[in-house]
């Protein structure tokens, strides 16, 4: 059997061949963009949720953190398609090695957004409303670092967007919690994406692009210092307000310690080093999340 040009076989590759480079298109082998994401999320859910949020709730928002993502990284790509050519980390990108085309990055992260609204429409009108700034986040973000410095900034309040949409599915209100939490995952992201942004630096500077590690300049690993400090004070006052046990303090403890450990890290501003100490967030927002669910199961 022969379809127009192609066997059965052949077609079939050629679809294989196909979704691989839209899996790499959109990380889907590099899930750190995900965890970082997901974590603020839980957190935010677990404490609407005094420790038990709705399972359908659940559901929606870690389909929808993987779809968001992945549609993120859909945009960034054709966003800086022009850009990813002259950087050694990201040349061979899917769509900037002009494997896959700018329409169909487009197509993408029409299609994975459309996935992650559909879901959002389960939820009340709320969260429904709050979905549309998460999309235009989501989709400006890649463009800011041809304007300003603080693209970093943008990426967080992106990346933190879901702390208000899951109070919202979990509690049809917005209190001041939600907003506190928000804007820990907010200096959290920019700390943690400075230490990212200083791997691809010297390639930053070279081409022109704007980056909160070519703002700081060599007070950069001062003022992540300070990022960090923002968020572990942001977290302690979560948990005093909550009342919270020695658990959850325990936890931060920890993730303050790991945060350290990045300082160490990225003391030599070697790219490698920024980079696993930009991996180690991951171990960051596991912690504090398992520290939130372990007060409220020690009751």
């Amino acid at each position: 059997m022969k379809l127009p040009g192609l066997t059965i076989p052949e077609l079939s590759l050629e679809i294989g061949n196909k979704l691989r480079l839209y899996a790499q298109l959109i990380r889907f082998d590099k899930p750190i963009g995900s965890y970082l994401l997901l974590w603020p999320a839980l957190w935010a859910l677990a404490i609407a949720g005094n420790g038990a949020p709705d399972g359908w709730v659940l559901f929606v928002f870690v389909c929808g953190v993987f779809l968001m993502r992945s549609a993120g990284c859909a945009i960034n790509d054709y966003a800086d398609r022009d850009i990813d050519l002259h950087v050694a980390r990201t040349r061979e990108r899917p769509l900037t090695s002009g494997k896959i085309s700018a329409g169909e990055a487009l197509v993408v992260f029409a299609f994975l957004g459309l996935l992650a609204f559909l879901l959002v429409l389960t939820l009340n009108q709320l969260t429904i409303w709050l979905s549309i700034g998460g999309i235009l986040l989501t989709a400006s973000y890649p463009f800011m670092k041809r304007y300003h410095y603080l693209p970093q900034v943008h990426m967080g309040a992106a990346f933190g967007w879901s702390v208000p949409m899951a109070y919202a599915a979990q509690t049809d209100s917005l209190p001041k919690m939600a907003w506190l939490l928000y804007v820990a995952t907010v200096v959290w992201a920019v700390a943690y994406d400075t230490i990212y942004s200083m791997v691809d630096r010297e390639d930053d500077l070279r081409i022109g692009v704007k980056s909160t590690a070519i703002l700081f300049g060599d007070y950069e690993r001062l003022l992540i210092g300070l990022f960090q400090g923002l968020f572990v004070l942001a977290m302690l006052l979560v948990g005093i307000d909550l009342g919270f046990s020695a658990i959850y303090f325990a936890a931060l403890l920890l993730a303050t310690l790991l945060l350290f450990f990045q300082q160490f890290l990225i003391n030599d501003r070697v790219p490698e080093h920024c980079f696993i100490a930009f991996l180690n967030n991951h171990w960051v927002g596991a912690i504090v999340f398992f520290g939130i669910m372990g007060h409220y199961y020690s009751l």
